[in-house]
C-alpha cells in the first residue's frame, strides 16, 4: 500500500470519526437541553398544590379574626378571588398564613398556623415574594440595599391595608383630608410616603428643609418618584434602569438632549456633579453658592486668563456680569449651535 492510499484512508477514517462525535455529542445536548427544560417547568412551579382539605376560607377566619377580616377584605389583597387569573387559586387569609382547618380544629392552637410575628425580614419577605415575583422591580428586591439592610416587606408594606385616620390638611407629619381620600401607596398597601421614608432616612428630611428643594414633603413629589424601593441596578436604587439621571430627566427634558455639543461632566459624572438632589442652601439646589465657584473646580486653566489684556479680558472677576459664567455660558447643559455653550 502505497503512502498515498494511507493518506486517503487516514483522512476518510478522521472524517467518519469527526461525524461519529459530533453526532453523538449531539445527542447529549439535547438530552441536556430537555432536561434543563423539564426543569425550568417544575421551578415555575416551585410552591407545593395544596390540598383543599386543608383550608376553611376567610369567613371561617373572621370569625376569630374580626378586625383584620374587615382590614384586608377592601384591599387588593382581599379581591383576589374576583379575578379570573385567581381562579381555583388559593386567595385570602390562608394565601399567606396556610391552611387553617388544624389550626381550627386545634382551638386557635398557634403552632397549627403560619405566624409571621417570629420571622425574621428576610422570611416574611420570601412569602411575599413567592407571588410577587413577575415585575422587574420585585425580581430586583434581592440585591437592594433594603435586603441587605434586612428591611422586609412588611416594613413598608401593610398586607392588611393601611388604614389613614385622623389629621388635619396641609399637613407634613400628619394626614390631611385629601390625602386621606386619596392615601399615597393605598393602592400597593403602603404606609405614607414620604413620613415612612423619612422615618428611616431622617437625613433627608432635614435637605428637604433647605430654602431651596424638591417638593417632596409638600406632596407634589414623592421618593418613589426617584428611588425605587425594591432595589435596582443604580447607585441609591434610582427609579430608572437606563442611568443615574433618568430619573431627573423625567421632568428636566429640556436637558435631556442628545446635544450637538454635549458638556462632558453631564455625561460622565451626571446632574449630581453640580447639584444636590434633595435640598440646597444655594439657588437652584447648587452645591456651591456661586456658579463660578462650580465652573473652576474643572476649568482651573481659565484662572490664567483672568487677568489678560488692560481691562483683564473676558474672564476678569472684578466685574460681576463676568463673575457669572452663565451670563455667557447659558447653554451649559449642552448646546447645538456653540461647542463653548454660548446661547
Amino acid at each position: 500500500m502505497t503512502a498515498s492510499n494511507k493518506n486517503i484512508k487516514f483522512a476518510v477514517f478522521g472524517t467518519f470519526a469527526l461525524l461519529l462525535f459530533a453526532w453523538l455529542i449531539s445527542g447529549t445536548f439535547q438530552s441536556a437541553i430537555g432536561k434543563s427544560d423539564a426543569n425550568q417547568q417544575n421551578e415555575t412551579n416551585v410552591l407545593p398544590t395544596p390540598n383543599p382539605d386543608e383550608f376553611v376560607g376567610s369567613e371561617t377566619c373572621a370569625a376569630c379574626h374580626e378586625n383584620q377580616f374587615k382590614d384586608v377584605v377592601d384591599t387588593k389583597h382581599g379581591k383576589l378571588s374576583n379575578l379570573s387569573a385567581w381562579k381555583d387559586k388559593v386567595v385570602g387569609c390562608e394565601s399567606c398564613h396556610g391552611g387553617g382547618k388544624a389550626h381550627v380544629e386545634a382551638g386557635g392552637d398557634k403552632t397549627k398556623i403560619i405566624s409571621f410575628k417570629n420571622k425574621n425580614s428576610k422570611e416574611v419577605s420570601e412569602t411575599c415574594l413567592s407571588c410577587h415575583s413577575g415585575k422587574e422591580s420585585h425580581n430586583n428586591f434581592r440585591r437592594g440595599e433594603h435586603w441587605r439592610n434586612n428591611i422586609g416587606c412588611t416594613d413598608c408594606h401593610s398586607a392588611h391595608g393601611t388604614k389613614h385616620e385622623t389629621g388635619r390638611a396641609n399637613s407634613i407629619s400628619l394626614i390631611g383630608d385629601a390625602t386621606r381620600q386619596n392615601p399615597t401607596g393605598t393602592a400597593m398597601l403602603l404606609k405614607s410616603e414620604p413620613q415612612l421614608c423619612i422615618s428611616c432616612h431622617s437625613e433627608t428630611k432635614a435637605q428637604f428643609t433647605k430654602p431651596f428643594h424638591h417638593k417632596v414633603l409638600e406632596g407634589t413629589m414623592k421618593c418613589s418618584d426617584c428611588h425605587n424601593a425594591h432595589g435596582g441596578f443604580e447607585q441609591k436604587q434610582t427609579n430608572l434602569a437606563i442611568g443615574a439621571d433618568a430619573s431627573c430627566l423625567k421632568c428636566h427634558t429640556d436637558k435631556q438632549g442628545p446635544f450637538v455639543f454635549e458638556h462632558a461632566p453631564l455625561k460622565v459624572e451626571g446632574c449630581s456633579a453640580c447639584h444636590t438632589p434633595h435640598g440646597s442652601a444655594n439657588p437652584k439646589m447648587l452645591k456651591r453658592p456661586q456658579v463660578r465657584q462650580l465652573c473652576l473646580e474643572c476649568h482651573s486653566g481659565i484662572t490664567d486668563q483672568l487677568s489678560d489684556g488692560p481691562t483683564g479680558g473676558p474672564h476678569t472677576q472684578t466685574s460681576i456680569r463676568s463673575q457669572n459664567c452663565t451670563v455667557c455660558h447659558s447653554s451649559i447643559h449642552g448646546s447645538n449651535t456653540s461647542n463653548v455653550f454660548f446661547r
